[in-house]
């Protein structure tokens, strides 16, 4: 077993390379099973859920080889099993994404139902329905989707919510299938972009990418192709935020400042200075105590989910009175009663996080509870005084690359131990 201790009250300073996404890697992974031939996906990086991914595949009979750190070759012309079992799909709700790619290739799946992190209700009927529309007979049965079709066909089909993994399942079946399909209401973060241009680069035809509304029309094959991986938005948005409530000054390279509009506006609010290259996001706090920000949770482009928790824990430390309003999952604030154990003033009421700022927060033992909560307590314990020490530190694997080693570069005392 390891732990994360953070010994705080340490600005963070200095420079930082932002890794692959992770929430485009393993759409882009699952969509290689349309392919024939050989796909290259560089900039991969190197996180659980990815190695949840690899396994899946090979264990369906994909071809999978690592060339070295961030590249990985796949070639799935023989799968022997098209299914996706409950051992790994219990741990990781991306898998689903397996059920689209086999079903438009091979005429059939077996994807168990999904688990992973436990930050509220997230049903896959969208991504069922969406299949049946386009021709699919599915039934559940003993926990598994079970799918079968000769061929998939095109249809219009509207997604009651908007849905990135829907989206993606769904865009990447109707690429093989008859004729032509448009999907309405769809996600349009910058993963499901970056998918999107994956899919175009191995010869799919798709209009409308970047909108709510994508019309695929279905081609009898796709080729293996090469493709690099956009950066992870989630990831810097992280240390940026981290760098702020520390009162740091950074600069996070590999970036493309665009994805991360929402976030950079609002860490603006917080005082801090933001300067933007091409491919850069440099930050500076003065040494300056942020001040609180006002957050409001929703799909691509408004604020991302994913970074309510970390700015939970900025505020926790602002000069004064915030609220945080999680608009897309009912669990998404059990990092809240950590941050309390170390001395912040939140109170929760349904989806809502009253958050007066505190001067300062103490170090504590604390527990993860999921991917982005276990990032907020990073930060809690970088600004906090004394000892912080986080367990349960699987759920920061599946989305940081080393957090540990790229803090310790922007100056932060912070290691992992075996315990």
């Amino acid at each position: 077993m390891e732990k994360i201790v953070i010994k705080g009250g340490k600005a963070l300073n200095g420079t930082v390379t932002a890794s692959g996404a992770k929430n485009a890697v393993l759409p882009i992974i699952a969509a290689s099973i349309v392919g024939s031939g050989t796909s290259i996906i560089k900039n991969v990086p190197h996180l659980e859920d990815v190695t949840t991914m690899n396994e899946l595949l090979i264990q369906m009979g994909v071809d999978l080889t690592i060339n070295d750190t961030t590249n990985i070759e796949i070639c799935a012309d023989h799968i022997t099993n098209p299914k996706a079992p409950y051992e790994i799909v219990k741990t990781m709700r991306a898998s689903i994404l397996a059920l689209g790619p086999l079903l438009t290739k091979y005429g059939r799946a077996e994807v168990s139902l999904p688990g992973g992190c436990a930050i509220g209700a997230r049903p896959v009927d969208i991504h069922l329905k969406g299949l049946e529309a386009m021709g699919a007979e599915i039934h559940v049965e003993n926990g598994y989707i079970i799918a079968k079709a000769d061929r998939l066909k095109g249809c219009q089909y509207y997604m009651d919510k908007v849905t990135v993994t829907g989206t993606e399942n769904l865009l990447i079946a109707a690429t093989l299938a008859e004729g032509e399909t448009i999907l309405e209401n769809c996600a349009t973060e910058p993963e499901v972009v970056d998918l999107t241009k994956y899919l175009l680069n191995m010869g799919a035809k798709i209009e409308g990418i970047g909108t709510s509304v994508l019309k695929i029309t279905g081609v009898d094959k796709l080729y293996g192709c090469e493709h690099v991986v956009i950066p992870d938005r989630i990831e810097i948005g992280t240390f940026l935020v981290a760098a702020a409530a520390t009162g740091g000054k950074i600069t996070v390279n590999k970036v493309v400042p665009h994805d991360l509009e929402s976030v950079l506006i609002k860490l603006r609010e917080s005082g801090a200075e933001i300067t933007v290259t091409e491919d850069s996001v440099s930050l500076n706090m003065h040494g300056e105590r942020p001040k609180p920000v006002n957050i409001n949770t929703a799909p691509h482009p408004a604020f991302p989910t994913d970074m309510q928790a970390q700015f939970c824990s900025l505020n926790a430390i602002a000069s004064g009175y915030s609220i945080v309003t999680e608009n897309l999952f009912e669990n998404r604030f059990m990092h809240i009663n950590e941050l309390v154990r170390m001395g912040a003033d939140i109170t929760v009421s349904h989806n809502q996080a009253v958050i007066h700022g505190v001067e300062r927060l103490n170090g504590a033992p604390t527990t993860a509870t999921d991917l982005r909560a276990s990032a907020s307590l990073v930060i809690a314990g970088l600004v906090a005084e004394g000892i912080s020490e986080i367990y349960d530190i699987h759920f920061i694997d599946r989305g940081y690359e080393v957090i540990e080693e790229k803090l310790s570069q922007l100056g932060a005392d912070i290691k992992r131990v075996s315990y």
